[in-house]
């Protein structure tokens, strides 16, 4: 249950000045031109996967939707625009009206996706659809990286307990949209109070090193935090010496001791010796948790290990080396002229360097072969082929600026669990290699 749910207030501010300048200038001589009432078609994608990785995650949907609908000028915002002499008075005029009145389709959140993949399509009048920009290409540019991270580590944990801990390694606010993608991505739990309260993810903590050394013995410490929050916590046990803390820990606390956590050393020695250990001391169903600087590839060394969960901070929430995806967001076809009834005209990019777009107003659907893995992502415009037809991806999220896409975040986590499941097996090996699904273009 989130925020929402329990009805309690929720901030929403403006998400307009989450943009460039240059959306605004552009909008002002759009207008001025007589140009800014054309119907277009913007659509998000990437030319490239990061390097080495094998498919993307799109998460951070609900968060686009949101920041469409509380997208609007008030008058403190429209104040600091003319102060700054940003736009002209029949632009501020335009914008204390501005509402966004169009249409968006999108992969739902959770999907994969592979360069050329038109995660989401923007339709409206130009002046509508460009200001959107930059606010859509910092969520979701941020939210999928992430997401992508934690597919990655979730696809290696082999099921085990997965808790989303960085948010002391970031922004404040970016930790809570962190602690939401990664709970898209595979993750179970959050450190993440905010995130909890905001999204409904569950939350988990016990305490610190900090805990145990303001005691006077280790033992002092456990029994203060078994003697408050149950047999059933965690304890951390590298503080000192971690055979004598797991001695004392089941000492104080019994073999119905919850968990023990591990946060240094060689991870994979002391996680076999401290399992062994809790076995003799009677605490059989005593769950190891083990955190330290993990990335996928730390997890995937521990499988043989007698882990039951990992904590992961810095590197999932930087997402592991790639923090962004390199999503742009580009119009694709415009109309003829200003009249409602022109008729729309591809328009792409044509430049050097691998930056060069493709025209049209485009579908997408994911190819299967006989058994329903995933073997190619197939992107179109026109009409699509009748053996594609009940397997596009973009589906509606707004009418006629009214959101109609919004859903449950579980609904994205479980959909992404789906959607890598239908990939080829090599989508989740670590080592690096080409996209799993080539694009192809009808």
């Amino acid at each position: 249950m989130n925020a929402a749910d329990l009805g309690l207030p929720v901030d929403v501010p403006s998400t307009a000045l989450f943009t460039d300048q240059y959306e605004l200038t552009m909008l002002q001589a759009a207008l001025r031109g007589g140009t800014a009432d054309r119907r277009s078609v913007f659509e998000v994608f990437t030319r490239r996967l990061p390097e080495g990785r094998r498919y993307g995650v799109l998460a951070g949907v609900g968060r686009v939707l949101d920041a469409v609908e509380n997208f609007r000028f008030d008058p403190a915002v429209l104040e600091f625009l003319r102060e700054r002499s940003i736009v002209d008075e029949p632009t501020l005029e335009w914008l204390s009206r501005y509402r966004f009145t169009g249409d968006v389709w999108g992969y739902p959140e959770g999907e994969v996706y592979f360069p050329g993949s038109p995660v989401l399509r923007v339709e409206g009048s130009f002046a509508e659809c460009v200001l959107l920009e930059t606010v859509i290409l910092s969520i979701l540019n941020h939210d999928s990286a992430i997401a992508a991270a934690a597919s990655r580590m979730s696809a290696v944990a082999g099921g085990r307990g997965l808790i989303e801990m960085g948010a002391r390694r970031t922004h404040e606010l970016a930790a809570v949209a962190a602690s939401r993608a990664a709970y898209v991505g595979g993750f179970d739990s959050t450190s993440d109070l905010a995130a909890g309260f905001r999204y409904g993810i569950p939350t988990v903590g016990t305490s610190a090193h900090a805990f145990t050394l303001l005691h006077d013995s280790e033992k002092d410490a456990f029994r203060a935090q078994v003697e408050t929050l149950g047999r059933g916590t965690t304890l951390l046990v590298d503080t000192y010496d971690v055979a004598e803390a797991v001695r004392t820990a089941v000492e104080v606390a019994g073999p119905e001791l919850g968990a023990v956590r591990i946060d240094s050393g060689d991870l994979l020695l002391v996680a076999h010796r401290v399992r062994a250990q809790l076995d003799e001391l009677g605490a059989r169903n005593t769950r190891i948790v083990v955190t330290s600087d993990l990335d996928e590839y730390a997890i995937a060394s521990l499988a043989a290990a007698p882990v039951d969960a990992y904590g992961v901070g810095t590197q999932l929430v930087t997402g592991s080396g790639h923090p962004t995806c390199s999503m742009v967001y580009k119009l694709v076809a415009r109309a003829a002229s200003a009249d409602p009834k022109a008729p729309l005209v591809p328009v792409a990019k044509k430049s050097l360097g691998g930056k060069a777009s493709v025209g049209g107003r485009k579908w997408a659907a994911r190819r299967t072969d006989a058994a329903g893995v995933a073997e190619a992502e197939v992107v179109g415009t026109g009409a699509v082929p009748a053996d594609l037809a009940d397997r596009q991806l973009l589906v509606r999220l707004v009418e006629s600026g009214q959101v109609v896409g919004r859903e449950p975040l579980e609904a994205a986590r479980s959909r992404h669990i789906a959607a890598r499941a239908g990939l080829p097996m090599s989508a989740v090996q670590l080592s690096r290699g080409e996209p799993v699904l080539p694009t192809e273009y009808a």
